[in-house]
């Protein structure tokens, strides 16, 4: 296009009688819409301030629904129970405990992407905006309402979140997107584009930051509303029976290696809530019933009043690759769930005890398992305190032996006796196997992958672990030479993980470390490698390192 072009193009819009009469339904030309004019980055922009709107103001809503209530968490809790294994586990390995947040980022980012399109298209055909914001909207109340234990009023967030942003979307498009209506030809004002286009940024700053701070004060609300302090003001029962002394000897000096008691901050989290549970002791029962002969409900104050014993138990995630850190060790306080289950007395073929968290997740555990005297607790504490939040509190279960995903239920609120045959836990139907005990593993923690060492005796230390049947063994061999024994540090008992130290005398060149375990029956570990599904990964742990 020439600049004479240009020159007529903009004539012609100042004098219709120059184009000719305006088609049926059109505006005349001096007061149509310039919607094929405006950049699309700007019709992006309105979409997805119109988004962030949505979402800020669901925010606050579900101050009052719940957390779970809200758009962005209940998509992200529909996408965590849909989505298909292989992709869930390749979060896993890629974000570790960081899933949930990439998650939730990742929805962000599709819904801006999704608005950005509605934006754009609504420039050009306003209903269209409309329609797209209420399936947005709709998208929100079907994944709300569909949460477990969400009350009544699951579905106010997305709608109030969708209303007003059809509100924002159709003000942007008809009124800083458009140009001003000219009743009477005019000329081109020079710059007159620009202005326009300052407003409207100035709009969309001022709207989204607007709708941030929606959205961080329904957080801050929620967090006020929150059972932190609810927790603080619990002061736990010194137990009848106290956890063995952690022995001397514990924490051998070598630099990198786990700490044989994990702290709370530390301790892997690997779960399906989105935003954490925020169950108050004060509210909180737990129902036992099923195929038993005596139906109980307990209190957290029953709880308290109980003889509590205290037990170090390790805890693994069967999503844990070889030489992964999905796991811990811990302090735990709590009542055994054999005495709880022999109240409610199990009755013949109740081969499963399903435990179901309050958002609705299960998991299920062998009966026998729970009554052949391990020191299977209903936990209230972890290592001193009251349980962290994220970890459960107020109540949660631990099960020396078996992995997380069939026995370590978090926000526990049932637990229901019933058979393998009847009833498929959470991540069964999803590929993973009905009963899942730890797999004997060990693993090389100092020196790391990649390392740069100097020659002579280096310090190569780890852990293994084989909870309930324990770690008989430790050895290590460099460049596929002949096995060397390990010196393993004392341990509380057969329910934990063991350090373990070689000392080498390291010569320069590349050279592979590998390290196998053998459990208390002298079992040694597998040295194929398997995947984590369907019920735990094996193989050896090795790392690569260079010698100067």
């Amino acid at each position: 296009m020439t600049r004479d072009d240009v020159t007529r193009d903009d004539a012609a819009q100042t004098n219709p009688a120059q184009t000719g009469p305006a088609p049926d339904g059109a505006l005349p030309a001096d007061t149509a819409p310039t919607a094929g004019r405006v950049p699309v980055w700007l019709a992006a922009l309105a979409g997805v301030a119109a988004a962030a709107v949505a979402l800020g103001l669901a925010e606050l809503v579900a101050v009052f629904t719940g957390a779970r209530t809200a758009p962005l968490v209940a998509v992200g809790g529909v996408v965590v129970d849909t989505v298909p294994e292989p992709l869930k586990q390749f979060a896993i390995d890629v974000f570790g405990v960081h899933d949930k947040t990439a998650l939730l980022i990742g929805t962000a980012v599709l819904l801006a992407g999704f608005a950005a399109g509605i934006g754009v298209l609504a420039v050009r055909w306003p209903a269209a905006g409309v329609i797209g914001v209420a399936c947005f909207g709709l998208i929100g109340v079907a994944a709300a309402v569909t949460r477990p234990d969400v009350g009544p009023f699951a579905a106010l967030p997305a709608l109030v979140g969708a209303l007003a942003a059809a509100v924002v979307l159709w003000s942007l498009i008809t009124g800083p997107l458009r140009p001003a209506a000219r009743p009477t030809p005019s000329p081109v004002v020079p710059g007159a584009g620009a202005a326009d286009r300052r407003r409207f940024l100035t709009t969309v700053g001022v709207t989204v930051g607007a709708a941030a701070l929606a959205g961080a004060s329904g957080r801050w609300l929620a967090q006020r509303r929150g059972v932190a302090t609810a927790r603080t003001a619990v002061t736990l029962p010194a137990p009848v029976d106290a956890a063995p002394p952690v022995p001397s000897g514990v924490d051998p000096p070598a630099t990198g290696l786990s700490r044989y008691v994990t702290a709370n901050r530390d301790f892997y989290r690997i779960d399906t809530a989105l935003v954490v549970p925020q169950v108050d002791p004060v509210d909180w029962r737990l129902r036992i019933h099923g195929r038993v002969t005596n139906e109980v409900t307990i209190s957290y104050g029953d709880l308290l009043g109980m003889d509590l014993v205290e037990r170090y138990v390790t805890l693994s995630c069967v999503s844990n690759e070889v030489g992964g850190d999905l796991i811990g060790n811990a302090r735990w306080l709590g009542v055994p769930v054999r005495d709880l289950l022999l109240e409610a007395g199990p009755l013949p073929g109740a081969d499963q005890a399903v435990s179901r968290s309050v958002d609705g997740w299960t998991c299920g555990t062998p009966t026998e398992v729970l009554l052949d005297g391990r020191d299977a607790l209903l936990a209230i504490g972890m290592n001193g305190e009251p349980l962290p939040v994220e970890h459960g509190f107020p109540v949660r279960m631990v099960v020396p032996g078996l992995y997380g995903y069939v026995s370590a239920c978090k926000w526990i609120t049932e637990l229901e006796l019933t058979s393998f045959a009847d009833f498929d836990a959470y991540w069964v139907p999803r590929g993973w196997s009905a009963q899942g005990p730890i797999k004997t593993q060990s693993r090389i923690d100092t020196p790391r992958r990649g390392g740069e060492l100097t020659a002579g005796q280096v310090t190569v230390a780890g852990v293994a672990w084989a909870p309930h049947r324990g770690i008989s063994a430790v050895e290590v061999r460099v460049d596929e030479g002949p096995w060397q024994p390990a010196t393993l540090a004392p341990v509380v008992s057969v329910d934990t993980w063991v350090q373990w130290v070689w000392q080498w005398p390291a010569t320069a060149g590349e050279h592979l470390l590998q390290v196998r375990a053998s459990d208390g029956d002298g079992v040694t570990q597998p040295q194929e490698r398997t995947p984590v599904a369907p019920d735990g990964a094996t193989g050896w742990h090795s790392v690569q390192v260079t010698v100067a």
